[in-house]
């Protein structure tokens, strides 16, 4: 088979999947979880738990992995075309830190024992993970991590301070990248360990975002004994670990997905709201915005496809999911603020109270809360996951070569 005959066959394979994505959404997805997610409410752990077995049912999960390991070893194609598709339907988000994140390390690089015990309970959600990248002092930076693990005996002894660790108050384990050797290079004295988040000396502080809710915390590590056996691959190796976890985390096709779906709902807006007698839509400012934002998805669109079949025959030059990020959620961001704006006096009355029941909001559409809360929250969008700062220094060093 042709290189271009392989890719279309993919192409055929992403777009049956979609199909059945929107099939699943229309008759299968609960009516309650579909009309929170819809209108942006706040979804708790049951309702993120419900969700990730919902997909687990459909074989979905876990359908990147291998085949030997439970998954069906879907493309970066498939893979990009299923959390598209999820997002611009407005479905709840794929929590990452099992399926996408940890369970690949683990499946790559840890040992047997590692794959036998944790495997099967990220696929099913039987533990809720998290990630312990970002220190204060060490985001983007990730090499200027200062956690240290000292090896005692058959454990390590582990000190130190995480912090935006998204979902802490609800996981079981954590991913934790510590350093286990103050003298080597910083690259070369990180190690990739699994941390059980009920250990002594653990402790999760909320930090409340800008929405009001406490999605990220601080997690503090005093003198915590991990079992050394729950060290990931060998010691001293983190570092290549942790970027291959990052280049799953930004191949993302929700990033694309976000964009569609905010820049379809600020046209319906557009449509159905009327201002002095003429419609949103039809006023010059707002249709060249809308036009303009149009422009950049298809182009957003078209660069997105182009890399993620460069991802699946290999021509990748290194830069291509660092350029998704960076496009995706600055115009995520900017498709929401006009939304934001286009929303009145309902884009100034934030209801909390709307977030968490099926009550309307005193103003606006019934999902002007939600709006407002992933507004709010979203505007971290081009700094977690790796700054748009550190995004463009990669797509130089890769692409440029400076």
């Amino acid at each position: 088979m042709t290189q271009a005959r392989a890719i279309e066959v993919l192409r055929d394979r992403a777009e049956r999947l979609r199909q059945d994505v929107r099939r699943f959404h229309a008759e299968v997805m609960p009516a309650d979880l579909r009309d929170k997610s819809h209108r942006h409410q706040v979804l708790d752990k049951n309702d993120y738990v419900r969700w990730m077995r919902l997909l687990d049912k459909q074989g979905w999960a876990v359908a990147h992995w291998p085949a030997e390991y439970g998954g069906k070893g879907w493309s970066p194609l498939e893979r990009f075309a299923f959390e598209d598709e999820l997002a611009r339907l407005s479905c709840p988000w794929v929590i990452p830190f099992g399926v996408k994140y940890v369970g690949p390390v683990i499946y790559a690089f840890g040992s047997d024992a590692q794959k036998q015990r944790f495997l099967p309970g990220i696929q099913t959600t039987e533990e809720f993970w998290a990630q312990g990248y970002s220190e204060p002092g060490a985001g983007s930076d990730l090499a200027g991590l200062r956690t240290l693990a000292i090896r005692e005996g058959d454990h390590y002894v582990v000190n130190g301070q995480k912090v935006w660790t998204t979902y802490a108050q609800w996981a079981d384990w954590l991913f934790c990248l510590v350093r286990t050797d103050r003298d080597d290079k910083p690259q070369s004295g990180i190690s990739f360990l699994l941390i059980d988040m009920k250990s002594p000396g653990v402790t999760v502080k909320p930090i409340r975002t800008m929405d009001g809710y406490a999605h990220v915390n601080e997690v503090w590590l005093e003198d915590v004994k991990v079992p050394a056996e729950n060290l990931v691959g060998e010691e001293g190796k983190g570092w290549t670990y942790a970027k291959f976890l990052l280049k799953n985390e930004r191949t993302a096709g929700a990033i694309v997905g976000w964009a569609w779906h905010v820049l379809d709902r600020l046209k319906r807006h557009a449509r159905e709201t009327v201002v002095g007698g003429v419609a949103l839509i039809d006023q010059p400012l707002m249709r060249q915005r809308i036009g303009e934002f149009e422009l950049r998805f298809l182009a957003l669109e078209l660069a997105a496809y182009r890399a993620v079949e460069a991802m699946c025959d290999g021509t990748e030059n290194g830069g291509e999911a660092s350029l998704i990020k960076i496009r995706g959620t600055e115009l995520y961001q900017d498709v929401m603020e006009t939304l934001v704006e286009s929303l009145g006096a309902a884009g100034v009355a934030y209801d909390v109270a709307a977030l968490h029941s099926a009550e309307l909001p005193p103003l606006g559409p019934d999902d002007a809360g939600g709006i407002l809360k992933d507004h709010f929250y979203n505007r971290a969008a081009t700094i977690f996951g790796g700054s748009s700062e550190i995004q463009r220094n990669i797509v130089a060093k890769g692409v440029l070569g400076l």
